[in-house]
């Protein structure tokens, strides 16, 4: 997410972007007062020593800022992948075809992507790799000094109406920061959830039986999960 932008002011004192980001992590003293404040029960929780690793020689704090964005962004991807996974599985969906000669046959999501026309598939995987490459390059990124969970608003762009995506309405912006502290947290929570969530519903498809809870629950599905095409 890190901006770089050419001026005719070369000798001018370098400006930090102004893009207001979304929501990020919790600021926390440490690593240990963020896992105490996101689980009292278990608190700070390491076996791997991830905590403290070192990848790609950048420094102990690069890393673990790389690895919390990436935690709370496939939290969030979680999140709207297990709302979808229920809501696609009882037969809701838009009341028209997305495509001439698509119909909503398919039963279950993994079925109903395979239904989808590969132009289709096309167009969501592009919309999607966008969104990754302006939340790398829009704004202050997280191992340069960004907050890990931030995502770059539009809003500084010319000539577009595109609302903030976290928060389109603004609702957060008079919010205590007591209160915007606390949902962080519960972000994060929901978001490793969301992520053992999906990935139940994903087994439970595949093999039968591997998830007890989702039994007689979640219908059978032969192809392949992880092949997008």
């Amino acid at each position: 997410m890190l901006s770089t932008l050419s001026s005719p002011l070369a000798f001018a004192p370098a400006m930090a972007p102004t893009m207001a980001p979304t929501r990020a992590m919790p600021v926390m003293q440490t690593k240990e007062e963020l896992a105490t404040a996101l689980n009292p029960a278990v608190g700070y929780f390491d076996p791997m020593g991830l905590g403290s690793a070192d990848f790609w020689s950048v420094g102990n704090e690069k890393t673990y800022a790389f690895l919390r964005h990436a935690e709370i962004k496939h939290g969030r991807v979680s999140m709207a992948a297990f709302v979808g996974f229920i809501v696609q599985s009882n037969g809701v969906h838009w009341p028209f075809p997305l495509t001439p000669g698509f119909e909503y046959t398919a039963v279950t999501p993994p079925e109903q992507w395979d239904a989808m026309p590969f132009e289709g598939k096309c167009q969501i995987i592009a919309f999607v790799g966008f969104l990754e490459w302006w939340s790398e390059f829009g704004g202050q990124h997280y191992m340069k000094g960004g907050r890990p969970g931030d995502f770059p608003d539009f809003k500084d762009i010319p000539l577009h109406k595109i609302p903030s995506l976290y928060d389109p309405a603004g609702l957060s912006k008079n919010m205590a920061p007591e209160k915007k502290e606390k949902r962080l947290l519960m972000e994060i929570n929901n978001g490793r959830l969301a992520m053992i969530g999906i990935m139940g519903f994903l087994a439970a498809e595949k093999v039968p039986g591997s998830v007890p809870f989702l039994d007689g629950l979640i219908l059978p599905y032969t192809g392949e999960v992880m092949m997008p095409f």
